[in-house]
Formats: structure tokens, C-alpha cells, sequence
């Protein structure tokens, strides 16, 4: 994809997901805009752009190490992985955000082995609090997450924590793409 259909497909998602307001983060901070992943995971004349974005970024790293699997977290990364996996024809697992409490109470859906190296598909990462939880079950199931792909940065720490665990991070768009300038999360 060229810059010009880059800067033509953040425009859309703006379009569609950036909300203004006053929202609570997961985090628990406030904002005063909100980017609502399901507004742009659902449609496929922007999911489909979208994977094809990330999967350019998977085939790049895949360039210079072993990618067995591509991972996603419950819910918003759910669609994304999905439409990656079938772009890359890589495998992908589901990520809850707990164990389920009934019949095989797995927290990980579809199969992982130890010693497996994946890509951990993101929608939105603001401190990057939720997929840090997905590391960690990956991690213990003795796999590895090689990097972390988002489909936005915030830009309010997300980077840092993950370049902070040896994880390389990268975004396909930053808050700045869709036209929301320096407006940082509310104490």
C-alpha cells in the first residue's frame, strides 16, 4: 500500500471510530476521545485494508526470524488475527481474557506449543495493559510473542512497556494519523 492509500484508509477509520467525548479507559483514566475497534474490525472494506497492512508487517518480520502462529486478545484482536491468519496463511490462537470456567477451562484457544514464536495482533494500545496479560499467557505456556503489531498507538505508554520486555512493538497508525493531535488521557 502506498502512503497516499495509508493516509486515505487512517481518514476512513477516523471516519468511522474516532469518538468524541469524555470516555473511561481501560486503564481507568479519561479521554476525551475514544477509538472504537469494533467500528472499523466490523467492516470489511476496512478490516480487509487493515490485514493486509498487517500482514506486510508480519511477512517483514518474518524476514529476519521464525513466526509459527499469529495471536490475538479477546475481543477486538479476535477479527484482526483472524483476517491476518487467512492474508498470511498463518496459524493463529485466540486469547481470553480469563479461563473459561467450563469444559476445557482454557484461557488460549487453538494450539500453541512451547518453544512457538508469535505475533500478537493488537487493535488499539494505549498503555498496552491487555495485551501484556496475553504476553504473559503465551509466555506461560513456554512460548514466545517476537513482536507486537497494533493497528493504532495512543502514544501514552504502550511502546514503552512492551520495548521495556525485550518485545519489539510497532503501529500502523499512531492517534496523530487520525487526526487527534497531542491530546493525552485525563488523570
Amino acid at each position: 500500500m502506498d502512503e497516499q492509500a495509508r493516509r486515505e484508509l487512517a481518514s476512513r477509520i477516523a471516519e468511522v471510530a474516532l469518538l468524541r467525548g469524555s470516555f473511561t479507559l481501560r486503564s481507568g483514566r479519561t479521554s476525551s476521545y475514544y477509538l472504537d475497534k469494533y467500528l472499523f474490525s466490523t467492516r470489511p472494506e476496512l478490516l480487509d485494508p487493515i490485514a493486509d497492512l498487517l500482514a506486510q508487517r508480519v511477512e517483514v518480520a518474518r524476514k529476519t526470524t521464525t513466526i509459527d502462529r499469529l495471536a490475538g486478545a479477546e475481543l477486538g484482536g479476535i477479527p484482526l488475527v483472524t483476517a491476518t491468519s487467512l492474508k498470511t496463511g498463518l496459524p493463529c490462537v485466540f486469547i481470553r481474557n480469563r479461563k473459561k470456567d467450563y469444559g476445557t477451562a482454557k484461557q488460549l484457544e487453538g494450539l500453541l506449543d512451547p518453544g512457538e514464536r508469535v505475533v500478537l495482533i493488537e487493535d488499539v494500545a494505549t498503555t498496552g495493559g491487555q495485551a501484556l496479560e496475553a504476553v504473559q499467557t503465551v509466555r506461560d505456556i513456554g512460548a514466545e510473542v517476537a513482536r507486537v503489531i497494533c493497528v493504532i498507538d495512543r502514544m501514552e505508554g504502550a511502546r514503552e512497556r512492551f520495548e521495556a520486555e525485550g518485545i519489539p512493538f510497532e503501529s500502523l497508525f499512531t492517534r496523530q494519523d487520525l487526526g487527534v493531535e497531542d491530546e493525552p488521557a485525563q488523570a
